[in-house]
């Protein structure tokens, strides 16, 4: 089978090309230059940008792809990644929402282009790094998301709004191994990316400084508003509500005899609320856009619901409305349910479906 590997440079995506190209498929490695990084240095020449997706990263992937003997291409995708990714992130930013770029990127982009390349190709099929895994439903014919099988290392929060022809068409295969294994087959392949440190860094961010981004970005969301409780009593001034995020305790600059955390972000108003941690407590949410992998359920369905990447799911009924969206209503109330990030609905390792937080 001709499969193309959309290869980032790091372990994970290296190992997929290479077990793939192990089983006797016919591999075609594919980078994704995403954004410019030669014109955001800043003084001193140090670099402006993450740890991840830069030119050296384009550069392990041809060395890898070179010592799998595979052949390997760089597809520049700067200007969609800015439109798609980088202006959504601004305008959630400015709009007092958090939001979650590496889904968008993965659905509204990589999964989108990797197809369209790989029908260019003639390849059936397109592979990630992700550890996740896909199967077919043999009762159904659809096509199931899951896990991955490493607990500490699964991705599948991030595909949540993969549609069932990406899914037809997507392999995954590291998603049944663990993170140690996967170094160790790299070490036992000589990969020369076999111990090159993960990413954790949105790639388009320097030194996790969201609020400076988005100001060089969006100068008109520099603008000085108020900090106040929950009664509306002013309790300080900030430097604009792209700084804070629900749920922050950290930076807000306040003398309380008690811990405030920021309870929600009002951009119209220019105000950022703060209040005790018991205030961020929330037991309803709706999503929007809600995509449903294994379909549109007719009767509200027990789900475990991560509201987080790194949230431990939580038991809840979500409940499908029209208009693609879908209220949940847990359990138990859930500690900073965030406006821009994605709530996904899952049946033990199943990915049920997903929405983005209102």
């Amino acid at each position: 089978m001709r499969i193309v590997v959309a290869m980032s440079g790091g372990v994970d995506s290296s190992v997929a090309a290479a077990l793939l190209a192990e089983q006797g498929h016919e591999v075609i490695g594919l980078s994704m230059q995403l954004y410019d990084h030669t014109g955001h240095a800043e003084a001193g020449g140090q670099r402006s940008f993450g740890s991840c997706c830069t030119l050296d990263d384009l550069h392990d992937a041809r060395r890898v792809a070179a010592s799998l003997n595979i052949p390997h291409y760089i597809l520049n995708l700067e200007r969609q990644f800015d439109e798609q990714v980088v202006s959504n992130f601004v305008r959630e930013y400015a709009a007092g929402r958090t939001p979650l770029p590496c889904a968008h990127c993965n659905s509204d982009l990589k999964f989108t282009t990797l197809a369209e390349r790989a029908r260019g190709f003639g390849a059936e099929a397109v592979a990630t790094g992700h550890y996740a895994r896909v199967e077919r439903d043999p009762a159904t014919g659809r096509y199931l998301l899951k896990r991955g099988a490493d607990p500490s290392k699964d991705q599948s929060y991030f595909l949540f709004s993969l549609t069932q022809d990406q899914l037809a068409h997507a392999m995954f295969p590291i998603g049944d191994r663990g993170k140690n294994a996967v170094r160790e087959y790299a070490r036992h392949r000589r990969l020369p990316v076999a111990d090159k440190p993960d990413s954790q860094e949105i790639c388009f961010i320097p030194d996790h400084d969201y609020a400076k981004f988005v100001t060089k970005r969006a100068p008109e969301t520099d603008r000085q508003g108020t900090i106040v409780d929950e009664h509306g009593r002013v309790a300080g001034r900030h430097g604009g509500i792209h700084r804070f995020t629900i749920g922050q305790r950290k930076g807000l600059g306040l003398a309380s005899p008690s811990p405030l955390y920021v309870l929600a972000l009002r951009p119209a108003e220019q105000q950022v609320v703060v209040g005790p941690k018991s205030a961020l407590e929330r037991t309803t949410l709706t999503a929007s856009d809600v995509n449903w992998i294994g379909g549109k359920p007719r009767t509200p369905q027990r789900v475990a619901a991560q509201i987080r990447h790194r949230h431990q799911a939580a038991p809840a009924t979500v409940h499908a409305t029209d208009g693609g969206s879908a209220t949940v209503v847990f359990d138990a109330p859930q500690i900073a349910v965030t406006p821009g990030q994605a709530v996904v609905f899952y049946d033990e390792d199943i990915v049920v479906g997903g929405g983005w937080i209102g």
